[in-house]
């Protein structure tokens, strides 16, 4: 059978072949230059396909035909130099593997000789294969190769992998259904503690051989070889040279330190200008790296600056390294202290700039089941946009390293809801002080709170320049909701303020917030679009803190 006759119900995720579109238009394409040797095959192909036709019903004598034609054409130009990047090539590959029934076979030669990996029509073919084998758990590995490996088009992979995660999923949540007939039992939610040693552990092993499969990944079973220690302290390993992965990483400072990691700045192969962030941690912990590369795949490329870069990870038996993106200006904690150690609390507009990044932070996150974990201003890193912040900078939708104001990072906690049976929430706390959410402090289950919570308290500590405490107060209409004990100030727009506070710490247990992340974010928006003296004023703080921050 052909890919052409590939059916979607065969392949959860894909309505249709890749191919079904694409291929008789681009083997016909007239645009090949006179010198095109392969044109001749194309041509030859594109006519036996026509004689096949597209129905469930093959000519047994035209598919021996097409075969014939496919063979010739790989033994001709299949190792060719100047056809190994041209997609018409790709598609006679992706041919002759489905019509010879040979796909991984083919699949593997192409690894092995480094040609169209960075073309996502490979991954989304090969991947549409498995699915039609039944293969599914395969054809997310491919999915996530190809998106490790930034194939193109890019934002075309992640659409159609998170299209087949979806339908998995409800694939999944019937067969859970199927096997759990009982009334009671379907309506039970699942409660896990996401952090405890063994959901740790348990998690470690479902993703031990995609982690295999991510670019950047390298580990070894023995300890640590260089000649320093990497749990040494700061005094020792500052101007030393770890050596990893070919590359020679000079420790120039600590940008922080945790219960179990150390965060190094460093530069790379004696290259002043080149500064990267190693997190190295003991025991080593490739859960965060599998986090990145989660978000590599999911996150939009659009949003993709907002949630930081790791490039690659080194186990060892006793430690692990992530080589991570550097950047120079602090963090959002650093920006709160520097005005309280003035005695002042931060303008109201600077707090509604950074709200409104947060927001949207978290809702491209829960849009895409991914939950931080750990969202507090020390985790945020300031960025600082290259040009004036006008009203578009609000309106817009695009989103680049060129207008982002945080970024994201340590996703040590983080929480893949994929790995999870969908309705599935979560107890345990945190351990941060002052971030446990309601629902933790009254050991209720949650979700996605442990953010929004999150979020709250750093709104509190921008405004009022101090930690949240929450109480309970009575609602009109009956019942009661949480809200911040200190009030709002009369010059704020407590309206603003008051709703994001009750949303957030009123939402329910389960179920997307995505929507009311969204409504809130649009308010924030078009109060700063409202008045050209609130942009005006914001361009000019931002301007200030840089130069205050950064020359201290």
């Amino acid at each position: 059978m052909v890919i052409l006759d590939r059916t979607p119900a065969a392949a959860p995720g894909v309505t249709s072949s890749p191919l079904q579109k694409s291929s008789l238009r681009v083997l016909r394409e007239a645009a090949s230059p006179p010198s095109d040797p392969i044109l001749p095959c194309l041509r030859s192909i594109s006519m036996a396909m026509d004689e096949l036709g597209t129905g469930p019903q093959c000519d047994p004598t035209a598919l021996d035909q097409l075969k014939c034609y496919l063979t010739e054409c790989i033994r001709k130009y299949g190792d060719e130099y100047q056809y190994s990047t041209d997609p018409r090539l790709l598609k006679i590959w992706i041919l002759y593997a489905d019509v010879t029934e040979a796909f991984p076979k083919v699949y593997k030669q192409l690894e092995e000789k480094q040609m169209f990996l960075e073309h996502a029509l490979l991954y989304e073919s090969y991947a549409l294969y498995l699915c039609a084998e039944g293969k599914l758990q395969e054809a997310d590995k491919v999915y996530a190769i190809g998106i490790s490996r930034k194939a193109e088009p890019l934002d075309h992979l992640k659409k159609t992998h998170l299209t087949f995660l979806k339908h998995l999923e409800h694939f999944v949540e019937e067969a859970d259904v199927d096997a759990q007939p009982s009334k009671k039992q379907k309506n039970e939610p699942s409660v896990v503690d996401p952090w405890s040693v063994s959901s740790r552990n348990n998690l470690l092993e479902t993703i031990n051989d995609g982690l295999r499969t991510f670019a950047g990944y390298h580990k070894s079973n023995k300890v640590y070889y260089g000649k320093v220690a990497l749990t040494s302290s700061l005094n020792i390993l500052r101007n030393k040279v770890i050596e990893l992965g070919g590359r020679k990483y000079q420790i120039k400072g600590s940008t922080g330190t945790g219960a179990f990691a150390k965060v190094y700045k460093a530069t790379v192969d004696g290259n002043a200008e080149e500064m990267v962030a190693l997190k190295i941690q003991n025991p080593p912990f490739p859960w965060e790296f599998y986090m990145y590369r989660q978000l590599d795949m999911r996150i939009p490329e659009v949003e993709r600056p907002s949630f930081g870069y790791a490039h690659e990870v080194h186990i060892f038996s006793d430690v692990s390294v992530l080589v991570c993106d550097y950047l120079p200006y602090g963090t959002l904690l650093d920006v709160i202290n520097s005005h309280l150690v003035v005695d002042r609390h931060m303008d109201e507009v600077l707090c509604m700039y950074y709200t409104i990044e947060m927001l949207e932070m978290l809702e491209t996150l829960h849009s895409v089941g991914i939950i931080h974990g750990d969202f507090k201003p020390d985790n945020m890193l300031v960025c600082y946009p290259s040009g004036d912040i006008t009203e578009e900078t609000f309106r817009s939708e695009t989103r680049d390293e060129q207008n982002q104001g945080l970024c994201l990072v340590d996703w040590g906690r983080g929480i893949d809801l994929n790995l999870f049976r969908t309705g599935t929430e979560f107890h345990g706390d945190c351990g941060t002080s002052g971030f446990s959410c309601v629902e933790m402090q009254e050991n209720r289950n949650w979700t996605y709170q442990v953010d929004t919570y999150g979020l709250c308290v750093i709104a509190h500590m921008m405004l009022h320049g101090a930690a949240m405490s929450v109480e309970k107060v009575p609602r009109a209409g009956g019942g009661y909701e949480y809200q911040p004990k200190l009030p709002f100030r009369r010059y704020w727009n407590v309206e603003l303020w008051r709703k994001l506070f009750s949303t957030l710490l009123n939402a329910p247990s389960n179920g997307s917030d995505v929507a009311a992340l969204r409504g809130l974010r649009a308010s924030f928006r078009e109060h700063m679009c409202g008045s050209r003296q609130l942009v005006g004023k914001l361009s000019q703080m931002l301007a200030k803190q840089k130069a205050s921050l950064c020359s201290s």
